[in-house]
């Protein structure tokens, strides 16, 4: 299988910030795709998520476009199942939709949301899938789960392809989830370390096989802090050094199965780093 390279793609709306830019250098730089964090509250200057995405969808041509990962609790999972459908459509079929339950409980309170319990982050996230695979094949649509529902919905015009849908997990309940209906798995570096990833796989598998699905069809992605530098002082979760010595962790990464690795550049020259990561990185990984 080749291996998919992705990078992230900041949502900061500072003065000097050009996401669109940084979209358009990554396409000509011949990745696959890139992808940006769903949190929309905060100190710091941010553009909302799914409305950059959509600016750069229009900017580019080939790259394909990931969400890393959206909150489900923060849009009502039908809604997002109509927006993704446009979104998938208008890019000519480049969405990655990826989801999670949402991380920031100091968000949800900021936001008027209430605060969903460990149990109903999980039981919302399998609602919403549900949803969006039957709102995306089926006519008057009814779910009654936990946590959402519909009643006899329809979204027209249906999906024209399966949107992939990744999720970013890390729990038993949540990974369950991931192996019963997720098409691929995206945690990263910084939450479930290399050492870990194997048990966390061992529990996906378990639930596919169970559900009759064959775990080989799941994607597995690394979401992976980079600082191309050999003077880099050694951080934890992220991954720096020489070329040469970061070409070695990754193809580590690889060896546990991840067959997609989504680059998070890092340091004070983003747009640098992204170049140095396409040109030194990169062709080494595909070619191994």
């Amino acid at each position: 299988m080749d291996l998919l390279i992705g990078v992230n793609i900041a949502t900061s709306a500072a003065p000097d910030a050009d996401p669109v830019g940084a979209a358009v250098q990554a396409e000509r730089l011949g990745f696959d795709f890139v992808s940006s964090s769903d949190h929309p509250g905060g100190s710091a200057p941010t553009f909302e998520t799914w409305t950059m995405l959509s600016w750069i969808a229009a900017a580019t041509s080939r790259v394909r476009i990931a969400t890393r990962v959206l909150g489900v609790p923060y849009r009502p999972p039908a809604m997002v199942a109509k927006m993704a459908e446009t979104f998938d459509r208008l890019s000519g079929g480049r969405l990655i939709l990826g989801l999670g339950s949402g991380h920031s409980d100091e968000e949800f309170h900021a936001f008027g949301l209430g605060v969903p319990t460990p149990r109903e982050k999980v039981d919302g996230l399998r609602d919403a899938i549900n949803i969006m695979r039957g709102l995306w094949s089926q006519s008057d649509f009814t779910y009654h789960g936990p946590i959402y529902h519909t009643e006899k919905a329809s979204v027209v015009p249906k999906a024209q392809r399966r949107i992939p849908i990744w999720l970013g997990t890390y729990g038993p309940r949540a990974l369950a989830v991931t192996g019963e209906l997720a098409d691929g798995w995206i945690p990263s570096l910084g939450s479930a370390a290399p050492d870990e990833i194997p048990g966390l796989r061992a529990r996906i598998e378990a639930a596919a096989s169970a559900t009759g699905r064959d775990p080989a069809e799941i994607t597995y992605a690394y979401n992976v802090v980079v600082r191309v530098d050999p003077d880099a002082s050694p951080q934890p979760n992220v991954v720096s050094g020489s070329a040469d010595q970061i070409i070695d962790r990754l193809q580590g990464f690889a060896a546990l199965g991840f067959t997609v690795i989504n680059f998070m550049p890092s340091g004070p020259d983003p747009s640098g780093q992204t170049e140095r990561i396409a040109t030194e990185i990169v062709p080494v990984l595909r070619r191994a």
